[in-house]
């Protein structure tokens, strides 16, 4: 495994976050201080508006992913390219447009959440 890890989170309580873009779970503290460590161009290190527009409370389940390009279950969830970590199964918010458009003039993909 050559991916250094993200973060895990340091508390399972009330206030964990997943990204909106790539799902991985973290705690809001931990998004401020890091970022995230799949959307470095989101620049959430430090930014406590970008850490809550970017990122949500309100998501579904969890997993804990170790090695993500032969896990399976990283593969169905869409996060088999991403570092390994804890990731959140469904994301229940979209991201803002204005982020989304920052997805694609970086290149990078962004899949909207199926029920909105």
């Amino acid at each position: 495994m050559g991916t250094a890890p993200a973060q895990i989170p340091t508390s399972f309580g009330h206030e964990l976050r997943a990204c909106l873009r790539c799902r991985l779970v973290k705690t809001y503290d931990q998004f401020r201080e890091s970022g995230c460590d799949n959307c470095p161009f989101f620049k959430m290190d430090g930014d406590n508006e970008r850490v809550v527009d970017c990122t949500t409370p309100n998501f579904n389940g969890m997993i804990s992913v170790m090695d993500p390009a032969r896990s399976w279950a990283a593969r169905w969830l869409r996060v088999g390219r991403f570092v390994p970590g804890c990731y959140t199964l469904a994301v229940s918010e979209a991201l803002p447009e204005d982020l989304q458009a920052l997805c694609e003039e970086v290149h990078v993909q962004y899949v909207p959440p199926k029920r909105v």
